[in-house]
């Protein structure tokens, strides 16, 4: 094996369909490449930290190449983030497909003053319910 044959790790990424369409991206351009600890954050979600992300995997030498492709798209790690639960002081997880792409639902809104009047008198009525907090963009759930 020469050092042209040496496998190392290209990028490491949180979200596994952004690992897919980078991945993807090379390919189609004629670069070898393969994804590796998908599998393993699959089985676990809260993995992710711990084994360092789903890695793309390429030959040394077309790491130059690999970055060329990647600079005309933009950084797209903009795209790759986790989100941490403010309750649980972890960060959030897709249960339906696993993914870190996620936003909390309550953030976005701008309610009115009467809407978050009536919530607040809601939650008094009944503390137990809550409401679906977090949306994935990955599979378009919604998720509490």
């Amino acid at each position: 094996m020469t050092k042209d044959d040496k496998i190392i790790t290209f990028e490491s990424y949180y979200d596994s369909m952004l690992a897919h369409i980078v991945r993807s991206k090379l390919e189609a351009n004629g670069i070898p490449c393969f994804i590796t600890d998908e599998n393993t954050i699959g089985a676990n979600p809260l993995y992710n930290q711990a084994v360092g992300g789903i890695k793309i995997k390429i030959f040394e030498r077309d790491l130059q190449r690999c970055r060329e492709i990647l600079a005309t798209e933009g950084d797209l790690h903009e795209q790759d983030h986790f989100e941490i639960d403010d309750e649980t002081n972890t960060y959030v997880v897709c249960p339906y497909c696993a993914s870190t792409n996620v936003r909390n639902i309550a953030e976005k809104k701008e309610e009115g003053e009467w809407s978050n009047l009536l919530g607040s008198i809601s939650n008094l009525i009944n503390p137990f319910h809550t409401g679906k907090n977090w949306h994935c963009f990955n599979c378009q759930q919604d998720f509490e």
